[in-house]
């Protein structure tokens, strides 16, 4: 047969931050041929999503902090879950990747004197946070984009990566789909890097934007393991449009109002909190304690995220916030009964007086122009918010290069599962470009070369016969796979996001095999463009599946709770308090030595606990170093 495909070194799937500078590194070395393939240019969480103040979290540059390389390294290795090696690269490389950002024009505050101001994050225990505003990620997006124009980049749009093909040697190309007319396009390549983002697809209540679905199946497909998918990031969030209502959104203490089919409001906090102020101060620490934590459930601000999943999705009610009144029928609130804390925060502002929105009005006026500018007025409408996905600490299992246990596969950004239980807020940001640094370095140096002809084609013919058969079915099968995702990703938030129910989820892994064995039979598009749809659902599904037995497994292999996540059983009498409606054991500091993977054959599902990596000993002379680099060609 006649065989049409594109030959090159490496190609990198996805067109977000840690995309962009994997391509352009692999441009500037010079000596490896390389592309770019994207469902869209235009799409991902980098260039669409940010919060009210988006960090990036780096060495530390400015001020007195006595700060390093293997301090920041240590921080980073100690939140559990963590290998060492990658903690080292993401502190060692975090000046390099950081300015090359400011040089490409990311602005970045610094002070009359050149210093990076910081401050401090989550989980941060030095000022090594920084912000180029809410949108941070779109700007670093921006400005790579550019330069991998000017660097002239050859870019493949509109195209769904469908499978990585691999033979005795690892990957030896990649077959994707044209979303417009549903023809497959072939592309022959030793390396491959996923930079697709973490699996947003997979939840209904997300902050993630709409165009974000993620790939991780391609990487389990491929045969390389996924690890740390027990720990994510969840919060509040809008849902139209989506996007974190952190900061300011809860330090001018909203209204909390719940709403049932009949049109009825509640204002559900008093339901737990006897105190007015008690709740107030807690809602104010959302503000900077977005992120739903289980040590701060029952004596901490989480509790909050808690009591808007118990209306959302056991009582069945739509959750508001409401910026146009005091809560609690307060004319006035007597802002020194709140926590010290939170009184303090607000004097300082001068912000203790009037409503809501004019509390917000007079802290952070463009965070009403944000909401304004996406269709919503919050200075007249409420806002509908949940308990949201916001960001995957797990993903592909890589080592100090990012390269995944597939020779010649490679994952960078939030795809990557460089992440433990926690991390410093904005770590994120870094560790994509640190490990887009690392792999392109990898692929710059390597020997693999594209496989011959007449392999890949036989690799090639195989595939195009099965996803040809697969096409066919779905266009002869009627069109429902949108309602099917829908359907499945309610199932994920209910009960398998920052509230997981065992039992629930065992049943959920019963209806995803069954959609998986069915899925030829059963699954169907209207047309050939909407074939991308149908492939999307087959990777929610996929990764669902191995999300769901590592949390069953997590749960069954400790039997308590850590991190973002509560294991529980949610059988308790809902007028009583929380800890009888979610009952749970708390784990702090649970196997945090080690690191869970999760991997596929087939219709199989392996589980394997390993140590963690630990930090490297780096206490070496310079000399020899020096050598080593000059005899390596001054590479690594």
């Amino acid at each position: 047969m006649t065989m049409d495909y594109i030959t090159l070194d490496a190609l990198v799937v996805g067109s977000g931050a840690a995309g962009y500078n994997a391509v352009n590194r692999i441009l500037r070395d010079g000596k490896k041929s390389v592309a770019l393939l994207t469902e869209g240019v235009l799409c991902g969480t980098s260039r669409n999503t940010g919060s009210d103040k988006q960090t990036y979290y780096k060495l530390g540059l400015g001020g007195d902090s006595p700060d390093s390389v293997r301090r920041m390294a240590e921080d980073l290795f100690s939140y559990g879950a963590v290998d060492g090696d990658n903690a080292l690269c993401e502190a060692a490389l975090s000046a390099r990747a950081f300015l090359h950002l400011c040089e490409l024009g990311v602005p970045f505050p610094v002070n009359r004197y050149g210093e990076y101001v910081g401050y401090k994050t989550d989980h941060d225990p030095f000022a090594r946070a920084t912000s180029a505003g809410p949108l941070t990620s779109k700007f670093m997006t921006e400005a790579l984009q550019n330069e991998a124009d000017a660097l002239g980049l050859t870019v493949y749009d509109g195209l769904y990566a469908v499978e990585i093909l691999t033979n005795e040697d690892g990957v030896c190309g990649l077959l994707a789909l044209e979303k417009k007319s549903g023809a497959f396009v072939l592309f022959r390549t030793p390396h491959v890097v996923l930079a697709t983002g973490g699996p947003a697809g997979i939840y209904a209540d997300s902050v993630y934007p709409q165009s974000q679905m993620g790939a991780s199946s391609l990487a389990l497909r491929a045969g390389a393991s996924l690890q740390n998918m027990t720990e994510w990031q969840y919060g509040l969030a809008s849902i139209t449009p989506r996007w974190n209502v952190s900061g300011t959104y809860m330090q001018v203490l909203p209204r909390f109002v719940s709403v049932d089919e009949s049109g009825c409001e509640h204002e559900f906090l008093t339901d737990f909190f006897s105190d007015p102020y008690e709740a107030l101060s807690n809602v104010f620490l959302k503000g900077y304690q977005w992120p739903f934590d289980s040590k701060k459930v029952l004596d901490g601000s989480s509790v909050i995220d808690l009591l808007v999943y118990r209306e959302c999705v056991l009582r069945h009610r739509r959750v508001y916030l409401d910026f146009t009144k005091n809560p609690f029928g307060m004319e006035k609130i007597n802002f020194e009964r709140l926590s010290s804390e939170a009184y303090t925060y607000l004097f300082r502002a001068n912000a203790c007086f009037g409503t809501p929105i004019e509390r917000l009005r007079h802290m952070n006026q463009p965070a009403i122009e944000l909401y304004r500018g996406k269709g919503v007025d919050i200075e007249k409408e409420l806002l509908e918010i949940a308990l949201c996905a916001q960001h995957n600490n797990g993903g592909v299992a890589v080592d100090l290069w990012w390269q995944s246990a597939v020779k010649g596969l490679f994952a960078v950004g939030e795809c990557a599962g460089t992440h433990g239980v926690a991390r410093p807020g904005g770590s994120a940001l870094n560790a994509g470009q640190v490990g887009s640094i690392r792999a392109a370095q990898y692929i710059s140096a390597s020997e693999r070369t594209p496989c011959s002809e007449e392999n890949f084609e036989s690799v090639a013919a195989d595939a195009l016969k099965s996803h040809n058969a697969l096409r066919d079915a779905m266009l002869a099968n009627g069109h429902n796979c949108v309602e099917k995702l829908d359907q499945f990703r309610r199932r994920m938030s209910d009960c398998a996001a920052a509230i997981r129910q065992p039992a629930l989820m065992k049943e959920a892994i019963d209806a995803i095999d069954e959609a998986l064995r069915d899925f030829p039979t059963t699954v169907g598009v209207r047309s050939e463009e909407l074939l991308y749809r149908a492939y999307q659902l087959r990777d929610v599904l996929e990764t669902q599946r191995a999300t769901l037995y590592a949390m069953i497994d997590f749960a069954q292999a400790t039997g308590k709770t850590r991190g973002s996540a509560l294991y529980c059983d949610t059988g308790g009498d809902l007028r009583q308090g929380l800890e009888e409606c979610f009952r749970f054991v708390s784990g702090d500091g649970i196997a945090e030595d080690r690191i869970q993977e999760v991997s596929c054959d087939g219709d199989t599902t392996h589980i394997t606990w390993r140590p963690v990596r630990p930090l490297p000993d780096t206490d070496e002379v310079f000399e020899t170093v020096w050598r080593q680099f000059r005899e390596n060609g001054n590479t690594y």
